[in-house]
């Protein structure tokens, strides 16, 4: 049996490169946010059914959903988010099944943004791994990443779990306040135990 470590963290925490850390080291990562974007890609699995909902519109010149105006639209309107979700999570969530039973690693990272958030995820993970630094450094690295105005960054984080509801989730903990070095460090060490772990799963 594969153990399965479910990593989230908020926006900006840095997720990606601590998934990023995890893949070099050895481990086989899951992402929802890649499978996402997979499917809403030009030719992707969920194109026609976005443009079928949505129209026109929400498809960019390059032949993949427009995310920017599709993030607009969502945030404003409700139910185009719950049409949305209801058309792309069972669609990742079905991947993610399937590449976690394909995968090839000593163990598995899931990367779930809304892991906290989404009741049904949690069943499905072996372990809860948060990414955490303070709120305003989120706000300060994806302004930096993306020019988002502040507003707008802080708009998507009350969306999310606050920080304490993550935390109180918690098996482990990355405190990802500082460097990349210092990342790689608590990355490196949370791969030896879950190692461990695995073996023990593997019997």
């Amino acid at each position: 049996m594969t153990l399965v470590v479910g990593l989230t963290g908020g926006i900006g925490s840095g997720k990606s490169a601590a998934a990023d850390e995890f893949g070099r080291l050895g481990a086989s990562v899951v992402d929802t946010d890649r499978i996402a974007h997979d499917l809403t890609q030009a030719g992707g699995a969920a194109i026609a059914e976005v443009e079928r909902i949505f129209g026109r519109d929400a498809i960019g010149a390059t032949g993949a959903m427009d995310r920017a105006k599709m993030r607009e639209r969502v945030f404003a309107d409700p139910a185009a988010k719950k049409a949305l979700e209801a058309l792309l999570h069972p669609m990742i969530r079905e991947e993610s099944r399937r590449l976690i039973r394909a995968s090839q690693g000593p163990y598995v990272v899931h990367v779930v943004p809304l892991l906290v958030e989404s009741a049904d995820y949690r069943p499905r993970v072996d372990r809860v791994l948060v990414i955490d630094c303070p709120e305003a450094l989120q706000i300060e690295r994806v302004r930096a990443r993306s020019g988002l105005p502040e507003r707008e960054v802080r708009a998507i984080m009350a969306t999310q779990a606050t920080r304490a509801d993550r935390l109180a989730a918690a098996d482990d903990v990355v405190d990802n306040s500082g460097s990349l070095d210092a990342l790689r460090k608590q990355v490196a060490a949370l791969h030896r135990r879950y190692l461990g772990y695995s073996a023990q799963a593997r019997g």
